[in-house]
């Protein structure tokens, strides 16, 4: 987001959202008042970083000159409504669909996205690797019955499953998909616990078992 950013930087991408064609080094130097050097600076961290790209040059009687526009990956530091839209979404199709139809729908999609990631059974380490590399921020820990968890410290849909509880079973059915267990939901933050807790089971799924989960 911008507000992790230094109040230059934060006003340098906003010029950039406002003209989409581009800016020059002397543009935005004029635009935000600070040196041409200091703008240098400030682009080559930027586009280092993917936000900022080298756009088109822009003819001026001498050297042509560079123009800089923002990069797509720059336009997602600014506010979205994609939680509203998911939201308004899900309530629709729940209601078109009913709850069974909306949980089995959910279930698919775990199903769907774990085989894009394993096509065998894996570890309780290797779901957290592929976990974190959707947006989970996830570790296996170990009790002292030597029994493992997986802990997630945050929920990628929190606020969607706090509307919608239904959303916690596309968790589930990726890690079971993944782990080719079954698997039990000891602790959920949206029904007000501190972490997500699961724990893979002893029992295999087979694939008829995992088309009905």
């Amino acid at each position: 987001m911008l507000q992790g950013m230094g109040r230059t930087q934060q006003d340098l991408l906003s010029a950039l959202l406002y003209q989409p064609a581009g800016m020059s080094i002397d543009g935005l130097a004029s635009h935000l008042a600070v040196t041409r050097t200091a703008i240098r600076q400030h682009l080559s961290a930027l586009e280092r970083d993917g936000l900022v790209l080298r756009g088109d040059t822009r003819p001026t009687g001498r050297r042509p000159e560079q123009l800089y526009v923002l990069a797509d990956t720059g336009k997602e530091l600014f506010p979205r409504q994609y939680q509203l839209l998911a939201n308004l979404l899900i309530g629709e199709v729940a209601q078109l669909l009913g709850h069974e139809q909306l949980v089995e729908l959910l279930r698919g999609l775990g199903r769907k996205v774990a085989a894009s990631m394993e096509q065998q059974a894996v570890s309780e380490e290797q779901i957290v690797k592929h976990m974190n590399a959707v947006g989970y921020v996830a570790e296996v820990f170990f009790r002292s019955s030597g029994e493992q968890e997986i802990v997630a410290h945050n929920c990628v849909f929190h606020h969607l499953a706090k509307a919608h509880p239904e959303i916690c079973e596309l968790d589930l059915a990726l890690i079971r998909a993944l782990g080719q267990r079954d698997v039990q939901h000891l602790e959920c933050m949206v029904a007000d616990g501190k972490v997500c807790r699961f724990q893979l089971t002893s029992t295999a799924t087979t694939d008829s078992d995992a088309a009905l989960s």
